[in-house]
C-alpha cells in the first residue's frame, strides 16, 4: 500500500499529464496548429493565423472538453458497477443502459416513416438523436430500478440487466433487418461513437449530467468501500443497502446513459480504466479511486481521440476502434507486469 504522500504526488503528475493530453488533443487535427501556439492561444494570447482562433475555440476546445467528460464519466460508471457487483468484468453498460440508448437511436433512425420524418423537423434539429437515445437509456434504467426494488440479490440484478440488454439488442437487430440502407448507415455511424459533433447546448447539458453523476458517486464513497467487504458487513456498518444500491445505479445510469446519448456507445474505457487505476495506485480505497479513475479516463479518452484524428487529413477513424486498440495493450501489459488482478 502506497503512503498518502505518494498519492498526492501521483495526483499532481496525473493532473500535469491531463493538461499535456488536453493541449496535444487540441493541437491535432486536419489543420496543423503547433503545440506551443495552441498553448499560447489557450492562455489568451493572439494566434499568428486568424483562422486558428476559430478552429481552436469553436471546434477543438469543445471537442476536447467533451472527450474529457466522456472518458472520466464512463470510467466512473464502470468503477461503480464493478464495485457494486464485485465483478471485474462489469462495465458501465452492464445493466442494459447502452442497449437502451441504442434502441432509442435505432427507433429514430430506422423506425417508422413518422419517426424518420420527426428526426428532420427543424425545431428538434441536431438534438433529436440525443433525446431519443436518452429516452431509451432512462427507460431501461427505470425498469432496472423497479426490479431492484423487488429483489435483494445483487447478482440477480446483474443477470436481469444483461437480459434487458439482450432484449433491446434483439429489437435493434430486427429494426436493422427491415430498414433502408441509408438509415442503417446513419445508425452504424452513430454506433461508431464521436466526441466532435456536440453543439454548445448539448455540451452544457452533458456537463450537467456528468457533474450530477460525479456528485452522486462522491456521496456513495462510504457505501462503495463497504460493498467491497460484502453486503452483510456493509449493513453492520450502518449502510442502507437498498438506498445505496439505488444511488449507485442512478449515478451509473446518468453517466453511462447521458454520455451514450450524446457521444454514442463508447466501448472499453469504462471497463478497463478502473482496472488500470487499481494496478497503478495499488489500493481499493474509493476516496483515492474516484478522482484517480476520472482523471485517468479523461487522459485515455483524449489520447484515443488524438490518435483517431489522422494528421493533416479530414478523415477521422472510429473512436471505438481506437479505444480498444490503444487501451487494451496497456491493460494487458500492466496485468502481466503485476502478475495479479487487484480487486
Amino acid at each position: 500500500m502506497s503512503h498518502p504522500r505518494s498519492y498526492r504526488l501521483s495526483f499532481v503528475l496525473i493532473s500535469v499529464a491531463l493538461c499535456l493530453a488536453l493541449v496535444l488533443n487540441i493541437s491535432s487535427g486536419s489543420v496543423s496548429i503547433p503545440f506551443f501556439a495552441t498553448l499560447s492561444g489557450l492562455m489568451g494570447k493572439p494566434l499568428e493565423v486568424s483562422s486558428w482562433e476559430y478552429i481552436l475555440w469553436d471546434y477543438r476546445v469543445p471537442k476536447a472538453f467533451t472527450a474529457l467528460l466522456v472518458g472520466g464519466g464512463l470510467s466512473l460508471s464502470g468503477l461503480l458497477m464493478q464495485t457494486l457487483f464485485r465483478n471485474p468484468l462489469a462495465g458501465p453498460f452492464v445493466l442494459g443502459i447502452s442497449s437502451g440508448a441504442s434502441l432509442g437511436a435505432a427507433l429514430l433512425l430506422m423506425g417508422t416513416s413518422f419517426l424518420s420524418s420527426f428526426a428532420s423537423l427543424s425545431f428538434v434539429g441536431d438534438v433529436s438523436l440525443a433525446i431519443a437515445a436518452s429516452l431509451g437509456s432512462f427507460l431501461v434504467l427505470a425498469v432496472v430500478l423497479a426490479v431492484a426494488q423487488r429483489i435483494r440479490d445483487t447478482m440477480a440484478l446483474l443477470v436481469i440487466g444483461l437480459m434487458f440488454g439482450s432484449i433491446t439488442s434483439a429489437l435493434v437487430s430486427v429494426l436493422a433487418y427491415f430498414t433502408s440502407a441509408e438509415s442503417l448507415q446513419r445508425f452504424i455511424f452513430w454506433s461508431f461513437g464521436s466526441v466532435g459533433n456536440l453543439s454548445s447546448q448539448q455540451l452544457s447539458l452533458l456537463t450537467g449530467i456528468v457533474l450530477l453523476g460525479v456528485l452522486l458517486c462522491i456521496l456513495s464513497i462510504k457505501a462503495l468501500n463497504a460493498f467491497l467487504l460484502g453486503e452483510h458487513y456493509a449493513q453492520s456498518l450502518g449502510v442502507s443497502l437498498r438506498k445505496s444500491r439505488w444511488i449507485i445505479i442512478i449515478a451509473a445510469g446518468l453517466l453511462a446513459g447521458g454520455i451514450t446519448a450524446f457521444a454514442g456507445p463508447i466501448v472499453f474505457i469504462g471497463l478497463a480504466v478502473p482496472h488500470l487505476t487499481r494496478q497503478i495506485f495499488d489500493t481499493m480505497e474509493h476516496r483515492i479511486l474516484v478522482p484517480a479513475v476520472f482523471l485517468y479516463g479523461a487522459i485515455l479518452m483524449l489520447l484515443c481521440d488524438t490518435f483517431a484524428q489522422l494528421p493533416n487529413s479530414v478523415n477521422v477513424l472510429p473512436i471505438n476502434a481506437i479505444t480498444s486498440l490503444v487501451g487494451a495493450p496497456v491493460v494487458i501489459w500492466l496485468l502481466v507486469r503485476k502478475r495479479k488482478m487487484i480487486f
